[in-house]
């Protein structure tokens, strides 16, 4: 029996959560999990992001009701950092649990707001990290991005002069919606049609990055059903003033490259080692990032040694 106050994802939401982000990575299809070469979880998983989404809410939740948001303001606390270390894969009907640990407000060295976030799935630890409130973005510095030119008039999944692979999406409200319904959230706090309400919530920018790294992946010509990657840790910043600017159809230019002190290689050698990326969420005409991330990833083959 699933312990009170847990939440469940079924198959639909996971499916929900895949086609309002375009992510199509096997391990989430619930016919194609079958085609990854030595897959452990014996059925489809949730979408990290997905997960990272229903925390998202939760932590809003918290921070309403422990009269956060004014201190936030206050304090000009204006970035969301996300730190999470996937401990264990979640599936369709397992009871997950998230427990908020209480916020520490820290002065020194500057301002900051954090809370300690542990996931469990079933009563196995799932998650570990924390969320944290910045005035200053916590992961990656800022790129270099002299030679990227006008990203709307370059193509779509196409690699740049620096080297970053570019991926056009669009921010849809009800791409929108329809993720944070797959993420266990009540979409009419953030969308309201008759109160001209449009909030983005914060997690659903950087869930579209999943599509992004997949179709790099296919320009690497990458065999995702001999070597899967999986994700180990996100670590995300994300700028809510350039967040709250956003309306539907406005483009988001993703940008991705391998991170400077990352192995040599990339998608599409059989014999990769852990990878970390470097990706930027760009939007506007003046190439406002919205969000920064630092995504690691790690052949399923290492997995499935330390689950042996």
């Amino acid at each position: 029996m699933n312990p009170i106050n847990a939440d469940v994802f079924s198959q639909l939401h996971i499916d929900i959560a895949r086609n309002s982000t375009d992510d199509f990575n096997l391990f989430h299809d619930s016919r194609k999990w079958q085609n990854i070469n030595g897959n452990p979880f014996n059925g489809p998983i949730t979408l990290g992001f997905q997960l990272e989404s229903l925390i998202e809410g939760k932590i809003a939740d918290y921070r309403r009701q422990h009269d956060e948001e004014k201190l936030i303001a206050e304090q000009g606390l204006n970035f969301s950092n996300y730190q999470f270390t996937f401990a264990n894969a979640i599936k369709p009907n397992q009871a997950i649990e998230v427990d908020i640990k209480e916020s520490i407000l820290k002065n020194e060295p500057s301002p900051s707001l954090s809370n300690r976030i542990i996931v469990k799935a079933d009563g196995k630890l799932a998650l570990t990290g924390y969320k944290k409130e910045t005035a200053e973005p916590l992961f990656l510095e800022q790129p270099d991005l002299s030679r990227v030119g006008e990203l709307k008039i370059q193509p779509d999944r196409c690699f740049l002069n620096n080297g970053f692979f570019l991926k056009r999406k669009f921010m849809m409200t009800s791409n929108a919606k329809n993720f944070l319904c797959a993420s266990l959230r009540d979409q009419t706090q953030y969308f309201d049609e008759l109160q001209d309400k449009v909030i983005f919530p914060e997690m659903f920018p950087c869930a579209l990055l999943s599509s992004a790294l997949l179709e790099k992946a296919l320009k690497w010509l990458h065999d995702f059903e001999r070597n899967p990657m999986v994700y180990t840790s996100h670590k995300i910043s994300i700028d809510r003033r350039c967040l709250a600017q956003l309306r539907s159809n406005d483009a988001v230019h993703i940008l991705i490259k391998p991170a400077a002190d990352c192995a040599a290689h990339d998608f599409g050698d059989l014999n990769a080692t852990p990878l970390d990326y470097e990706c930027y969420g760009l939007v506007n005409n003046n190439n406002a990032l919205v969000f920064r991330a630092l995504i690691s990833l790690v052949p399923l083959e290492s997995i499935r040694k330390a689950m042996a």
